[in-house]
Parts: C-alpha cells; sequence; structure tokens
C-alpha cells in the first residue's frame, strides 16, 4: 500500500516537473509581444524597448529564462505582475480560490441531481422515468454553457424581475450577497455537468444490472432495493468517485465563458485577461496552478480508490 502510494506520488512530482517546460514553452508560442503591448503607442522606441526586455529577462536565450522561472518556482516564487506589478501567488490564489468555490458548489449540484437521476433511469431502462431521464441528459449535453448562462439571465429577469449583481461578493464579507452573485454562474454549470453525471450513472447501472452476480441475486429472490443497494451501489461507488473527480477538474478548466459572462473574478477570467496582455508571469503561474491541481484530483482519485476498493491497494 505504502509503496502504491510512494509511487503514485512519484509520478505527480514528474509530471508536474515536465508540465512546468511544456507551460513555458506554450506562453513563448502565443503570439503577439509582450513589451510591444506594454508600450502601447511607444512601442518602436529601441531604447525603451531593450530596457523592458532586460528589466523582464526577456532578453536572454529561451532556455535561461526557463531555467531562471523553474529555480524561482521550486522556491515558491512566480513573479511578479508585468501589467500589475503585484506578485503572481496572490494574484493568482485570489482568483483561483473563486473558480474553486464555483467547481465545488457546482460539482455537488451535478452529484445531488445527476446521481439520483441516473439511479433512477438506471434501475428500469425503457421505463418512462428513463425516457425523461434521457431527454434532459440530451437537452443538457447539447446546451453550450454561454447559451445556458444567457437564458438563465433573461428567464430570472422576465419571470422574476430579478437581474443578479455582476460583482462578486466573497462569502467572507456577506454570504447572501455571495450566493446571489454565483447562483446563475452555478445554476448554468451544474446543468451540464448534471446531465453527464445522470448519463455516466445510469449506463453503469444499467450495465452492473446485466452481471451474472446481479441475476443471480434475483434468482435467489431478494428485493429490487437490496440488489440495488447491496450491490449496484457498492460497485458503482469507484467509477462515481472517478467522475467526480473528472468532473471538478473540468470545471476548473472550462470556467472562461461562465465567469467572463458573470463578471466572477476567477481563474479563468484571470487567465484570459493575462492571454489577453501577454503577462507571461500571471499566464504562467495560473496555467501552472492549473496543471497542478489537476494532477493532484487525479491523485486524490488514486487514493481513494485504495480506500473504496481493497483489491485495487496493490494496483
Amino acid at each position: 500500500m505504502i509503496e502504491a502510494i510512494s509511487r503514485r506520488i512519484g509520478g505527480t512530482l514528474v509530471t508536474a516537473i515536465l508540465a512546468t517546460g511544456v507551460v513555458f514553452l506554450l506562453i513563448r508560442a502565443v503570439p503577439g509581444d509582450a513589451i510591444g503591448e506594454m508600450l502601447g503607442q511607444s512601442a518602436g522606441d529601441p531604447a525603451a524597448e531593450a530596457a523592458l526586455r532586460a528589466f523582464f529577462g526577456l532578453d536572454q536565450p529561451i532556455w535561461s529564462q526557463y531555467l531562471s522561472w523553474a529555480g524561482n518556482v521550486l522556491r515558491g516564487d512566480l513573479g511578479t505582475s508585468m501589467r500589475q506589478g503585484l506578485p503572481v501567488w496572490g494574484i493568482i490564489l485570489d482568483a483561483f480560490l473563486v473558480t474553486l468555490q464555483l467547481g465545488l458548489v457546482t460539482l455537488l449540484v451535478a452529484i445531488v441531481v445527476g446521481v439520483p437521476l441516473g439511479l433512477l433511469a438506471g434501475a428500469r431502462p425503457g421505463s418512462l422515468v428513463d425516457l425523461l431521464v434521457e431527454g434532459f441528459t440530451l437537452l443538457s449535453l447539447s446546451s453550450p454553457v454561454f447559451w445556458t448562462g444567457m437564458v438563465l439571465l433573461i428567464l430570472a429577469d422576465a419571470w422574476l424581475g430579478w437581474s443578479p449583481p455582476l460583482v462578486y461578493t466573497p462569502p467572507g464579507i456577506s454570504l447572501a450577497e455571495n450566493l446571489e452573485s454565483t447562483l446563475l454562474p452555478v445554476l448554468a454549470l451544474g446543468f451540464l455537468q448534471a446531465g453527464a453525471y445522470a448519463q455516466f450513472t445510469r449506463q453503469q447501472s444499467v450495465a452492473l444490472l446485466r452481471q451474472d452476480f446481479v441475476r443471480a441475486a434475483r434468482a435467489r429472490g431478494l428485493p429490487a432495493r437490496v440488489i440495488f443497494g447491496r450491490h449496484v451501489l457498492r460497485n458503482i461507488a469507484v467509477p462515481l468517485v472517478t467522475y467526480a473527480g473528472l468532473i471538478l477538474v473540468q470545471i476548473l478548466g472550462g470556467v472562461v465563458v461562465v465567469e467572463t459572462l458573470f463578471a466572477i473574478p476567477g481563474l479563468g477570467r484571470t487567465l484570459l485577461a493575462a492571454i489577453q496582455g501577454r503577462d507571461y508571469p500571471v499566464l504562467q503561474g495560473a496555467l501552472l496552478l492549473t496543471v497542478i491541481v489537476a494532477l493532484l484530483v487525479n491523485l486524490v482519485i488514486d487514493l481513494a480508490y485504495a480506500l473504496i476498493d481493497p483489491r485495487m491497494r496493490g494496483a
């Protein structure tokens, strides 16, 4: 068990180190010139450009820039924003906490709505309930998040006479105002993910109900609720945990549209602003943090496997 955990942690560290190189090179491949963006109308002044390049270390060879940046990252220093002049850690950490809140609440909505719907549909394939759940999943999976968000905005204003404040309020300042500013973004994201979760849960349930051990349980005369609770739910736990991690990573990596639409100052919106402003330090830090979070989520999933299913502890 300890050896397996050590291997997983070691693999995660190696992947994270390789990710730093990929992130750094991808940033440098983004079209445009950061110095030109910063100078604006003064672009073209050789002295000013040379001074800024030297100040930010952009006059060094690419490999030298990478080694300097990677060394600083290992010391916990992601640098200073070229546009804001603030530490990158502070910028991306504040934004990440906002995105993490959206992601966790959205995941909770997806599980609370999607899993019961998937179980109901999977328990009786081909029934009216199954058809209704299938219609819900098709609608949710075929609706882009930006379209869902705009529909929610229109419906909230037309039916309820309420428009959400396009100013984010942290929960530490006012929980009520925080819920008001994040309600529609969570519903827009949760509608899509709940449909995905319902579809996945139904597929897993139907597949398990066709297994020989379930048929044997039916032949012994066990009630349907006992079969579903003892055999189906227990065996579906591992894939549901896996899917929860995948959904969370997908949410955290795909909130740019929702954060932009609802003016949420999260990591996705910060990343978009850094791309538009060619703010290399913020862009590198935000991408690196996203990669590390994805790796950590996968690591937690692997460790959860061993706790849920003892057969996987030596894998």
